[in-house]
């Protein structure tokens, strides 16, 4: 019997980076091998068990909630981030979705015709949903000099050269940046907003490690281009909940209802609702506000205490790093070990993290998975190989995190060989 071939008409695609990498991680250390896990970056802190204690309590529930989400949950969030967060949102302005990822490919979808920009690197799903969605998708290359952040003059440079300025123009703009752990002040935010409004830039301000954000006095581009800027956000990160996929985007009133009921329509025929007994717990989480600062709190000043121990060690072996700002992550950017690296034969950033893996057992992303230029010699690192339950048991000041270090000295070791 001869098989049936239509490969030629199948979409190209790849699995997700941070995910195989994951599994890579995972099967190393089945086979009783090393490793250090800082390629996958998900929250090392536990569900607070006051929340998952409403999960177990609405396991029953079984309905499905209205599309857009259940009011009660919408309530719960623009409550919350207008106190935690100095925003101004209404309930009716806000999506539920099954995380805050396939809402951004719904709001991409949404759009008949549409380009999409990304700032490289930018987190790895933006680019395969922006093609997904049908949109041409082009990248800006920060720079390390300018902390891995979009200048105003490279937007305005890119709006300028645009062939059709009538298409709409989708920026996605994450910060705390995954995978940099850089992030914008309000200064900047405020000169990126000028170039926004000049060239009616829609942008989806991806939030979701704003809670996470180390200094608290932080801004928002929504503070300042409200009328074109939908945030995205979720549980994901600050609730140390990824798995549960319950994110929400919030569209503001200057952008019609004609964007929010078109997201709506394709959240009604994607995923139908996120899940009831989520909604109902993630609902508990967003209410429970004192619950949620105090996690919050004790989340960030730890991470940061992390991430300055990473950025120390790593900045004595000559690696070029910024120290995070926000979330979990840190970009090392290895060009100054670039003549030794090459006559080892490594060329490239898929090639480097490859190497460190198989000598050492540290698992970590080239930059290039992010979407900058092979030949670039940077990785992730997410420093989250620790215990995170112990912050609901010790206090700041003794909680440890070895394989962290130990990572981390392993990685400078490997560096003084070459």
């Amino acid at each position: 019997m001869e098989n049936i071939n239509f490969d030629e008409y199948l979409r190209e695609s790849k699995h997700s980076e941070t995910l195989l990498i994951n599994q890579l991680s995972l099967a190393r250390a089945e086979s009783k091998q090393n490793v250090y896990k800082f390629g996958f970056g998900q929250s090392p802190f536990p569900i607070p068990e006051a929340i998952t204690e409403k999960l177990i309590e609405a396991a029953h529930r079984k309905e499905y909630m209205n599309v857009q989400g259940d009011l009660t949950l919408r309530k719960a969030i623009a409550e919350f981030h207008n106190e935690v967060e100095g925003k101004n949102w209404k309930a009716d302005r806000i999506i539920v979705g099954t995380g805050s990822k396939i809402l951004i490919f719904c709001l991409m979808s949404a759009f008949k015709k549409a380009e999409v920009l990304l700032p490289s690197p930018s987190w790895v799903s933006y680019d395969p949903q922006g093609k997904l969605a049908g949109h041409p998708v082009h990248w800006v290359e920060t720079r390390y000099e300018d902390r891995w952040r979009l200048m105003p003059d490279q937007l305005n440079h890119f709006c300028e050269q645009r062939a059709d300025r009538n298409i709409p123009l989708i920026l996605v703009l994450n910060y705390p940046n995954n995978p940099t752990g850089q992030s914008y002040n309000k200064e900047e935010l405020k000169a990126l907003a000028e170039v926004m409004r000049k060239h009616k830039v829609i942008v989806i301000a991806d939030e979701i490690y704003s809670l996470l954000t180390y200094q608290q006095d932080y801004g928002s581009i929504a503070d300042y281009y409200p009328e074109g800027c939908v945030v995205s956000s979720g549980i994901s990160k600050w609730c140390g909940a990824g798995g549960w996929r319950l994110g929400f985007h919030y569209i503001p009133e200057q952008l019609g209802d004609n964007l929010l009921n078109a997201m709506i329509g394709v959240a009604s025929e994607t995923y139908s609702c996120a899940p009831s007994p989520i909604q109902v717990a993630a609902t508990h989480a967003y209410q429970n506000k004192k619950l949620a600062k105090d996690f919050i709190d004790k989340q960030t000043r730890l991470l940061n205490k992390i991430s300055q121990y990473c950025v120390e060690q790593l900045t004595k072996s000559d690696v070029l790093v910024h120290k995070t700002e926000g979330g979990f992550y840190l970009f090392p950017d290895f060009r100054q070990y670039k003549e030794k690296l090459e006559k080892s034969g490594i060329t490239t950033g898929e090639q480097l993290t490859t190497k460190i893996m198989q000598d050492t057992g540290i698992a970590l992303l080239p930059g290039s998975a992010f979407g900058m230029p092979f030949e670039s010699l940077t990785a992730r690192l997410a420093f989250v190989d620790f215990d995170g339950g112990q912050i609901f048991e010790k206090n700041l000041q003794d909680i440890t995190y070895p394989m962290v270090e130990a990572g981390i000295l392993a990685l400078c070791d490997w560096l003084e060989k070459l």
